[in-house]
């Protein structure tokens, strides 16, 4: 019951970060720009939260801070560079090259945080690599494809980082706060771009970003990083696949960009790995659990 109730907090996580691509598309101004004022509204809305929740947030574990600050650098550069690829081609391109990061965590994890190599998670990561590359269009060498790419997977590296060097803390800090510490820091980062561009949001692009802080960034963000706690970074990266569909789907229903053949297909793929993830993740608990009442 308490697997099943984690499990399900984390895919209602996934359902509103995939709101990240339909918001940013629609957004006028500079990436930087944009993803200081996500950081800074989400920033204030986590703080209200933090204070009437009464959490702690004044205390920082020795040793600690580096990583927060790492974390916080990550996630600013992973937000820009995917607007970059948002603003460059369409949702469909920058999401899909974006979850390229699950195959990076895979590879990435067990060597930095020494954790075990599974089998069964390469064979997942090289389902998930075969259905985005089934939902990839033909590539041309127009430049804003390319571009598009090359920012979509530099997103997904830094993703990937973020979420490794975040997973090392997670046992020691609420999961609102931890997305409090990484927001203030992107603040911090990004704070000289709104003297550096001379535009400012339209009416159209507060609203958006305001969406993009609450749904995207304080409910989305927070509960994912929360179920750092309960699964590895490459389990939360593997279910977190299905987010290029349900970002393919918002597309369809406010921009209509109208998914072909092969994004179904590619999809379909995805979902497999999704399911394939969450069972699987469900029976090494079940079973750890009961080999722990046997040897009790």
């Amino acid at each position: 019951m308490k697997l099943s109730k984690e499990l399900i907090w984390l895919n209602l996580g996934v359902l509103f970060m995939s709101t990240s691509g339909i918001f940013g598309r629609q957004i006028q101004i500079q990436p930087e720009l944009a993803i200081f004022y996500r950081c800074l509204f989400a920033a204030i809305i986590l703080f209200v939260f933090i204070k009437f929740n009464k959490l702690n947030y004044k205390t920082i574990q020795k040793g600690h801070l580096k990583y927060i600050i790492l974390g916080g650098l990550l996630l600013a550069v992973h937000w820009v560079t995917y607007f970059y690829s948002l603003s460059l081609h369409s949702i469909a391109i920058a999401i899909l090259t974006l979850h390229t990061f699950p195959v990076m965590t895979t590879i990435l994890e067990p060597i930095l945080l020494k954790t075990p190599f599974r089998l069964y998670h390469m064979g997942l990561a090289l389902l998930v690599i075969a259905g985005i590359w089934v939902i990839l269009p033909s590539l041309d060498l127009g430049d804003e494809l390319v571009m598009a790419t090359v920012f979509g997977v530099f997103s997904a590296l830094t993703y990937a980082l973020r979420n490794i060097w975040t997973r090392k803390m997670m046992s020691h800090y609420n999961g609102s706060v931890m997305m409090f510490f990484q927001l203030s820091c992107c603040c911090l980062v990004l704070i000289p771009f709104p003297f550096v561009f001379e535009a400012s949001p339209t009416q159209m692009d507060w609203t958006l970003l305001a969406c993009l802080a609450l749904l995207t960034t304080v409910l989305g963000h927070t509960m994912i990083v929360t179920s750092l706690k309960h699964f590895s970074a490459v389990t939360v990266s593997l279910i977190s696949c299905i987010i290029p569909i349900y970002g393919i789907l918002w597309g369809v229903l406010f921009i209509d960009e109208i998914p072909n053949s092969r994004t179904l297909l590619g999809g379909s793929l995805i979902l497999i790995s999704f399911f394939a993830e969450s069972f699987l993740s469900k029976k090494k608990s079940t079973s750890n659990k009961l080999n722990g009442e046997f040897k009790n």
